[in-house]
């Protein structure tokens, strides 16, 4: 759900600067390049919400810790390992989803892009 929230932003971000694009292609600017920046940022967009989340993750798991269920106390812990795998899998999430767009971003021509309005 994450990834189609992302692919949607980065969407928008595309057509929101198609100026931008077809001046940057205009003056030099690669289809690497451009795909490379859009790519960055949907993986920056992804890499922050995962932070969101471990950090929201982790304050929920420290006010359940200690409290009882059905007569035992909840035992919560927080790894290193599982806050990597997190980070890890966000920052995929980013990289898959923020393909299509930067795919488009990178393919505008352009003279049509500078037209855009």
């Amino acid at each position: 759900v994450g990834g189609i929230g992302i692919m949607n932003i980065m969407l928008v971000s595309v057509t929101e600067r198609t100026r931008e694009v077809g001046l940057r292609k205009a003056i030099g600017a690669t289809r690497l390049d451009i795909l490379s920046q859009f790519v960055v940022e949907a993986i920056v967009v992804s890499v922050v919400g995962g932070v969101i989340g471990v950090g929201v993750g982790a304050g929920i798991a420290r006010l359940a810790n200690g409290v009882s269920f059905n007569g035992q106390a909840l035992q919560t812990v927080v790894s290193v390992e599982s806050v990597l795998l997190a980070f890890g899998v966000s920052a995929a999430i980013g990289l898959f989803f923020g393909i299509y767009p930067a795919m488009r971003a990178a393919a505008l021509n352009p003279i049509e892009a500078l037209r855009y309005e």
